[in-house]
């Protein structure tokens, strides 16, 4: 049976000399692994150009529930994104946000939410001509939103210590060892307020932005099953 979604675009990889394998999350149907055609030509209905990291889709798709890999029939760009396109730390952003995005929602059903989030986050990349240095941050703080996960950041006092395990700022060393220092923790208090509209006017230094993502990453890792290292990380921390 044929049906009509939207897409944002995760992964390709190769399948054989004919098709490539495209991860994508769908409104509809949450994340789905479709077969793509790697023909070329005006007559290609979902051609593989189109299949770029972080790319919103309107497509026309076949989907069982019986099968891993469904088929898409048609597709074409919901919004075209130029300047991620063109513009290397964009290109940069949606790559590293590609790859987190293709761990963390392995297993996201309750997906139209989640995709509205992830289509305006996308469209607020495009557009946005202010500093995209701390983007990735909002980003991936908003996501736990939608994962069950996200820190109360709101009750930080002076000298707390942040909690990993139950997501929260405490007075007292917790029982475990998942928990940040004193210093860090006052850094991802600031995060309380960050949002799309002001990230801008966030000054954090490099070396303070690598600590706040890595230990962002690190409470993903807790909260998350099998959430391995970041390929694409480097390559941030070299921009940003």
């Amino acid at each position: 049976m044929l049906y009509k979604t939207r897409g944002l675009v995760l992964n390709t990889i190769n399948y054989n000399d004919k098709y490539i394998l495209a991860r994508i999350f769908t409104e509809s149907f949450g994340r789905v692994t479709y077969m793509v055609s790697k023909a070329k030509g005006k007559g290609a209905k979902a051609p593989k150009s189109l299949f770029s990291p972080l790319a919103i889709l309107d497509l026309e798709v076949e989907h069982q529930t019986s099968r891993d890999i469904q088929r898409i029939r048609e597709a074409r760009p919901d919004v075209y994104l130029y300047d991620i396109a063109g513009n290397m730390g964009k290109t940069s952003m949606a790559f590293f946000l590609s790859e987190f995005l293709s761990r963390v929602l392995k297993d996201a059903d309750d997906s139209k939410l989640l995709f509205e989030y992830l289509n305006q986050s996308v469209r607020i990349l495009e557009m946005t001509d202010k500093s995209i240095a701390n983007y990735h941050l909002v980003f991936m703080l908003k996501l736990t939103h939608f994962m069950g996960f996200y820190p109360n950041l709101e009750e930080y006092k002076e000298n707390s210590l942040f909690d990993m395990i139950n997501g929260e700022f405490v007075l007292y060393q917790p029982l475990h060892n998942h928990y940040l220092n004193r210093y860090d923790s006052k850094a991802l208090s600031l995060l309380a307020r960050i949002s799309y509209e002001n990230m801008h006017h966030f000054v954090f230094s490099r070396q303070d932005r690598i600590t706040i993502i890595n230990r962002i990453l690190e409470y993903y890792r807790l909260h998350l099953h099998d959430f391995p290292a970041l390929k694409s990380l480097d390559v941030l921390h070299e921009l940003f």
